[in-house]
Parts: structure tokens; C-alpha cells; sequence
């Protein structure tokens, strides 16, 4: 359908029929709830109002309407009005695995996992192949004298072996914890020492913009730093029978699980408690933190966000351009528990041409494309145009995440890609390795805005003295619990470390250090517009910017291909430096900076317009492709970056460093 103006002036850029809207599981989810509760919720927005006033209800009614494996118990929650600390499901007895394999298991023939990389290398699995790998390795592991708690590393790619890893180490009750293989020795041993894994599984390499990438070197020089490992498994990538020479004592994976017997693995049932993953913070501002995360928690919630704000179906195939050292990489191997084919790539995403990743969802048929807010708008810098050029036909929902999706990549995806399919920007973060707003299937799409908040999370906007904000911006808080709370953080034993970083700002409140907007409307739930992280929101004159605010004008120029924008202290005061990093070609002259800070007056206000505005060759960014403002204006204020291991490019900091343009006025 075409754009349409919605009330308050949002541009409504799709619009589900009638009929589809009803055919969504949110829908489905919708009705179940009225039927099994004795309730009358009318449409969407009554369903999260729902299921945020009566948050144990909603959760065992979720429970049902998945038809989740296990016993819940008799109690949803205790101490319901304590954050943190409260509890769902104490009762309760499941397995992570099991849930996520019960497609897998009951359709052995059909495909599950299809991998391809960047140089066309291609491997599929079906449902059999993936279960019984799963049961092999399982048997492996308890072989070594692994028990439920023990931790389970991975160093790889994202390959079919860290799927099966993870759900074999989840069917014996071990804890997963993976990075991925681009990672510096101290990265790895920043994270890895802290969590003593005992067993840890690495690929011999990968390959990345038309490169290979040797592992086993790097792991012989982390080994020795990281002392519980007991076994190291290598997964053969690049070659057949890789050379082990450097990693005395290491086996093959293929010949470990050609060892065991065959068939599935048993399940453990465990606590909704039981730890499942460790995942990191970036660790820019020091060393990461292990945020731990429970295995009914993620279950619930990453079935819900499949199955109700996703719209995954049975035999839908659901890609996600992610590596395994970021949550995305954990949401995507949940959706096995759908009955969804996985489609996992590795390597560039624009290697062998801008088009890569299309072509590999045109070849698959692929009906949930995942990916980054930049890799988006890379795309739409790079002109490409996949509804043109690509059978895009089955493609029903897209999700962009990592940042926000500026109202041009709105724009782009609806002109470029597809005209029909549900656009859902995506936001949360590694600390609930979910989301706290997401798509909505049944509901509209606006231009710039999430759709919705998500079931089961009291999400609001609070002012600096803990007021809701009806009207503009304030901190993204959660009022209410919910099961992906971490447990806490590995090695914190007195929960010190883990309540300062989410419940000091507002006691017994979630806190989480966006900038967002709640944007209200009467024919849909709420909508939500984030403008970055608050800890790098801009105060110049004691007015707070989000820079994401900064970056839509900016980027909107041709010339620019990305940029940062801190607050530099001066004079009392704070004033805005914005630093651009130019298409090749362009040119950095005063006529561009002129038309720079044009556009943000213009769009924005005379507040947002940078006091500087400098060029740089390159941005620093964390692995999962954020933009690191906190390090860079460390940078300029001559501070230390602690752990550079954290970023991609750590080497582009020095391009901040003592720029003499920032001495003076």
C-alpha cells in the first residue's frame, strides 16, 4: 500500500491488510489469551497493556500458547515488586534444548541449518543431522566429566558447529559463551579467563573480504592465560584435516563426535533459573562484564519475539547477518524453536559484491532478513536497489538493529527492497541478549519509529527525577520484571556489580541508558524513537541531544559515508564536535561544512549544529559494528581507552588523539 499520514504527523509507510493482521501469531496470541484468561482485549495495544498490568498471567499464558516443553509449576512469580530479585516460575522444570530442538526432532528430514560464506562454500543440515550431532557432542562432553554448570567456549565463526555447541552444551545443563574468531588474544582472554571454561571449541579459521584468517595460532597464544581448559575441540573450516601441530593435545570435533554413539542427546530438566549463556559487555570503558543469562527466561522470550512480534512460522527460514560474538547470533539460533530453517552466512557482507547478501536470501527463499542499521544504510549509500535484481518474493518481515534506523533507511527499504513486508527496527541489547521494542505484524510501520513496545515489558520514558515523560524525551527504564533479567554477572558474587549497573538510577527500577521517545497513537500500540545511548547524549547549554539525532542530517549528505558526535568540556560548558568520515572522492572543504551544519539547523535546531566539525579517515566500532562515542571522547580528552581489544578498528582512536583543531575556539 502507499505512505499515508497517521496522527501527529507520522508517515505511515506499510500497513498490513485486514486478513494478514489476523493471520500473525500476535494475532493468534491475541485471541488465545481472551479465550484461556476470560478476557475482551480488542487489539494490540490492549494485549501489552494486558500484559504488563498482569505480567504472571501473560507469562504462563505465553507458556501455553507455545506449547512450551516442561513443567511450570503452580506459581508465575514471587517477589513481583522487587527488581532485582524477583522470580518467575520457582517451580518450574524445562530444558533450553530440548524446546529448541522439538521441530528438529520431530521432522528429521527437513532442513534446519543452511550455511553458506562469502566465497559460496555452502553446507546444509537436516533436522536428523543437527539432533544427532547435538546428541554426540553432548555425550563427548559428559565423556570429559562436564556436569551441568560447567562452562562450554567457542571461538568460531558462524558456522552449524557453535548451534550445535550451544544446544548440546544446553541439553546437559552447561553454560555457553562464544566470541567470534576476528577477536585479538587479550579480547579472548579478557573474556574467556574470567569465566574458566573447561572445555573450548575453535574453528581452524575463516575467511573475511576475500581473505582466510588462521584461529589455531591465535588460540595457542591465548591458551596459556586461560588455565581451567582442559580439552580444545577444532572444528575443520578452511581444511579437511587441519594441522594441530601448534595445539598439542587438541582433537578434531568430527572425531570426537564419530566416537560417540549415535542418536539425540538426553535433556536435563532444570530450574527456569539454571544458567544458560555468558554473554559480554563491549568492555570499552575496562575489562567485559559476564552477564549471565537463565535458560526459561531467554526461552520465553525469544520464542515470544519469533513467534508474536516476528511472525516466524513453521518452515519459515529466518537469516540474521550477526557473528557469534554478539546477542543477535544467540536470537537466531532460538528460532529453531519456531520450526524456522536457519540461514547462517559468515565472512563480509559485501564480498563478493554489494549484493551478497541478497543473493544469498533470493537463492533460500529467505522470509525473516536480519541485519544491522548500517548495513542498510551502507546499501543505500551504495546504491544498490535488490527489488530490482532479486526475487525477493517470500521475504515477509525485515529487522534492522544495532543502531538506529535513520527515517531514510525507512525510506530505502521500502523503495529498494521491498514494498510489502513488515519493516520492524529492533532494540535491546546484550544485557537481555533481547529486545525491549520491536515489531508489530499487525500493525502499522512509521517512518523513524519502532512499532512497538514489547508484551511483558513496562517499558517508559523518566526524566532525571524519575517522572514518566508524556511528552518528549527521557530515560529508557523498565518499571515492572521480566524474565530476561540477567541472573547477575559471573564473579559478582554480592549482586553489587550488577545492581549499580541497571537499578542504582532509579531503585527497583530497570535502567538502561537509552535516550528514547514514546510516541503514542490511537489506531496502533505506542511507538518508540531511540536517539542513542543516554551516557553519550549531548548537553551543550544544559540541553540534552541525542546524537542519533546529529547523525540523520549529517548522513543524509552524499558525501559523508558515517560519523561520531561527542561533547567536548569547554569553557565551562560543553559544545558539540562532530567527525565525518567522507565517501572517497568527496571533499572536505569549507563549502561542505557550511552545507553540514545548513542541514542540521535546517532539520534539527541551531542547538544541534556542531561548534567543529573535522574529517577523519575512519570511525571506531565495537565487533557488532557500533559506533564506540564514549571512547572517542575519551580520546580527545586525553584519557585512557581501556581494553582496545573490544573494537574492530581500535587503531582509528589515534585519529581523535591531540587534534589541534580542539585547542582552540
Amino acid at each position: 500500500m502507499g505512505a499515508q499520514v497517521a496522527e501527529g504527523g507520522s508517515e505511515v509507510l506499510w500497513r498490513p491488510s485486514a486478513e494478514a493482521a489476523e493471520a500473525t501469531g500476535i494475532a493468534a496470541f491475541r485471541r488465545f489469551a481472551n479465550e484461556t484468561q476470560g478476557l475482551a482485549l480488542a487489539d494490540t495495544d490492549a494485549l501489552w497493556r494486558w500484559s504488563v498490568d498482569e505480567i504472571g498471567p501473560f507469562w504462563r499464558t505465553l507458556w501455553r500458547f507455545c506449547d512450551i516443553i516442561g513443567e511450570p509449576g503452580t506459581v508465575d512469580l514471587v517477589d513481583g515488586d522487587r527488581m532485582p530479585g524477583a522470580r518467575f516460575f520457582p517451580e518450574a522444570r524445562l530444558n533450553f534444548a530440548e524446546n529448541i530442538l522439538r521441530f528438529a526432532m520431530a521432522a528429521p528430514d527437513a532442513e534446519a541449518i543452511v550455511f553458506r560464506d562469502e566465497s559460496g562454500f555452502e553446507r546444509r543440515l537436516t533436522g536428523g543431522e543437527l539432533v544427532g550431532r547435538v546428541g554426540r557432542l553432548a555425550r563427548h562432553l559428559q565423556a570429559q566429566g562436564l556436569v551441568a554448570g560447567d562452562r562450554v567456549a567457542a571461538f568460531v565463526p558462524n558456522i552449524p558447529e557453535a548451534v550445535i555447541g550451544a544446544l548440546a552444551a544446553a541439553s546437559i545443563g552447561c553454560v555457553w559463551s562464544s566470541c567470534s574468531p576476528d577477536f585479538g588474544p587479550q579480547g579472548v582472554i579478557d573474556r574467556f579467563s574470567q569465566i574458566a571454561p573447561r572445555i573450548l571449541i575453535t574453528a581452524d579459521g575463516y575467511r573475511y573480504g576475500g581473505k582466510r584468517f588462521d584461529s589455531l595460532a591465535r588460540i595457542a597464544e591465548v591458551l596459556p592465560q586461560i588455565a581451567s581448559v582442559e580439552q580444545i575441540l577444532v572444528v575443520p573450516h578452511l581444511a579437511e584435516r587441519p594441522d594441530l601441530a601448534a595445539l598439542p593435545g587438541a582433537i578434531l570435533l568430527t572425531d570426537a563426535l564419530a566416537a560417540q554413539s549415535p542418536g539425540p542427546p538426553t535433556f536435563a530438566r532444570l530450574p527456569f533459573d539454571h544458567p544458560l549463556y555468558i554473554l559480554f559487555s563491549s568492555g570499552t570503558t575496562g575489562v567485559p562484564k559476564c552477564i549471565v543469562h537463565r535458560a526459561g527466561g531467554v526461552l520465553l522470550q525469544h520464542v515470544k519475539e519469533h513467534r508474536l512480534h516476528s511472525d516466524v512460522r513453521p518452515g519459515d527460514r529466518v537469516f540474521y547477518f550477526t557473528t557469534c560474538g554478539w546477542m543477535m547470533w544467540n536470537w537466531l539460533a532460538s528460532a529453531l524453536g519456531c520450526g524456522a530453517t536457519l540461514l547462517l552466512w559468515d565472512g563480509s557482507p559485501f564480498h563478493p559484491t554489494a549484493n551478497a547478501l541478497f543473493d544469498y536470501a533470493a537463492a533460500e527463499r529467505c522470509t525473516l532478513f536480519g541485519t544491522s542499521a548500517k548495513y542498510l544504510d551502507a546499501c543505500l549509500k551504495e546504491g544498490i536497489e535488490p527489488a530490482r535484481t532479486h526475487d525477493l518474493s517470500a521475504l515477509r518481515v525485515l529487522c534492522s538493529t544495532g543502531s538506529p534506523l535513520s527515517p531514510e533507511g525507512f525510506d530505502w527499504v521500502y523503495r529498494a527492497v521491498k514494498s510489502d513486508l513488515c519493516l520492524a527496527s529492533i532494540s535491546g541489547g546484550t544485557d537481555i541478549v533481547s529486545c525491549f521494542m520491536l515489531g508489530n505484524p499487525s500493525g502499522p510501520v512509521r517512518r523513524g519509529e519502532i512499532q512497538m513496545r514489547g508484551l511483558g515489558l513496562a517499558v517508559d520514558a523518566w526524566d532525571d527525577e524519575g517522572r514518566p515523560v508524556e511528552h518528549g524525551r527521557g530515560e529508557l527504564v523498565c518499571t515492572r520484571p521480566f524474565p530476561v533479567m540477567p541472573l547477575g554477572f559471573w564473579n559478582d558474587p554480592d549482586g553489587a556489580r550488577y545492581r549499580a549497573a541497571y537499578f542504582e538510577r532509579y531503585p527497583n527500577v530497570w535502567h538502561h541508558g537509552d535516550f528514547v521517545e514514546i510516541v503514542t497513537h490511537t489506531d496502533s500500540p505506542a511507538g518508540v524513537v531511540v536517539y542513542g545511548r543516554s551516557d553519550a547524549v549531548l548537553n551543550p547549554g544544559g540541553v540534552r541531544i541525542g546524537t542519533a539525532e546529529i547523525y540523520r542530517q549529517v548522513e543524509k549528505l552524499p558525501e559523508i559515508l558515517e560519523s561520531v558526535a561527542i561533547g567536548q568540556d569547554w569553557q565551562g560548558d560543553v559544545r558539540v564536535v562532530l567527525f565525518v568520515k567522507l565517501r572517497p572522492g568527496a571533499v572536505f572543504d569549507d563549502a561542505l561544512v557550511a552545507r553540514l551544519k545548513r542541514t542540521i539547523r535546517e532539520n534539527a535546531t541551531p542547538r544541534h549544529v556542531p561548534a567543529k566539525i573535522l574529517a577523519v579517515a575512519d570511525i571506531p566500532r565495537t565487533r557488532s559494528g557500533k559506533i564506540v562515542e564514549l571512547a572517542v571522547r575519551d580520546v580527545v580528552h586525553g584519557r585512557r581507552v581501556r581494553n582496545q581489544e573490544a573494537l574492530a578498528n581500535a587503531e582509528a582512536l589515534a585519529l581523535f588523539a591531540d587534534r589541534p583543531e580542539l585547542a582552540g575556539d
